[in-house]
């Protein structure tokens, strides 16, 4: 894997994180100052059926990629050197679970995970801040919640919802739906990590979220009700009729809820979508952009979970 491409005057190279030799080469070549780690699988599903692809990229890969930064930044000469950062992009769900009632994420909550996908994620976590604390190397990290927008790979629950409604199929929502997540549009996360990377203080970690708490079924009902008014059903009926109920999936966390004052009062961040408002814009976009997930949706095989795509990017 070393293939590149220019996209709209930026050099984009293709490689394997766990190519060390290759990343290195690259580190160096492109005379890279700045690394923001993104690369990740991130599917709970696909990480219960098939842990190993999460071990291998969210651990192993993370390690590889460190081990070149730091041999890269070590050579640096000393102004590069001195603006040098390596930022791990990480979730929420690496706290682990939170009662419905109570709770909410701080940087200083305990790891507490409680699937392959959040067991991989806390691992790359605690190597990132080794590195930093046994090396030197000049980390940052973040802890984002749910994201949702343009470009949301078809497996995961918004974009799932949105396609399988418009193909007339039923919108699975585990257990009873109680489940709740905190929501955060794609370009405010986007704008979050620039800024983490850019004003974020050395060794620490902050958490981003969007204050935007829904339970699953809360999402998938307002899913329903965009798309009543943008593109109703020839039928009549309301999407929500669609709405059917499945077996819950092993070790289903109950909330994840973020704090994310620290980065709000320190770097000066805030969201500027609502809930309401980027979900509207992401369900305008699947509308508009059926030549980008259609081909997706077709080669994908069909999945035992949630009707989910088995595989797919990350």
């Amino acid at each position: 894997m070393g293939n590149s491409y220019e996209l709209n005057g930026t050099v984009v190279i293709l490689a394997d994180i766990c190519d060390e030799a290759r990343v290195l080469q690259i580190l160096q070549q492109e005379r890279i100052d700045a690394i923001m780690h993104l690369a990740a699988e991130s599917h709970v599903d696909r990480s219960i059926d098939g842990p190993a692809d999460f071990i291998r990229t969210n651990v192993v890969g993370t390690y590889h990629l460190l081990s070149a930064a730091l041999t890269h930044w070590q050579v640096l000469p000393a102004e590069n050197k001195a603006r040098f950062r390596f930022h791990h992009v990480s979730t929420d769900e690496v706290f682990g679970d939170l009662p419905f009632e109570s709770g909410i994420f701080t940087e200083e909550s305990p790891y507490a995970p409680t699937s392959p996908y959040s067991a991989s994620k806390a691992a790359s976590d605690h190597l990132v801040r080794a590195w930093g604390e046994t090396y030197g190397l000049p980390v940052v990290l973040s802890n984002c919640s749910n994201n949702y927008g343009p470009f949301h790979f078809p497996e995961k629950l918004i974009p799932l919802v949105i396609l399988n409604a418009l193909e007339e199929k039923p919108l699975p929502v585990y257990g009873n739906g109680e489940n709740v997540r905190d929501w955060l549009h794609v370009d405010d996360h986007a704008r979050a990590l620039a800024t983490v990377l850019f004003d974020g203080a050395t060794g620490e970690s902050y958490n981003i979220g969007g204050n935007a708490e829904r339970t699953n079924l809360q999402v998938v009902e307002a899913v329903c009700d965009v798309l009543d008014q943008l593109h109703p059903r020839t039928s009549g009926d309301r999407y929500r009729d669609l709405i059917t109920f499945v077996p819950d999936r092993p070790g289903h966390d109950r909330r994840y809820a973020i704090d994310a004052s620290k980065i709000r009062g320190e770097l000066g961040w805030v969201p500027k979508e609502s809930f309401e408002s980027g979900l509207a814009r992401t369900v305008e976009w699947f509308l508009e952009n059926e030549w980008w997930w259609r081909p997706i949706r077709e080669s994908a095989c069909a999945g035992d979970r949630l009707g989910e795509p088995k595989k797919g990017a990350a």
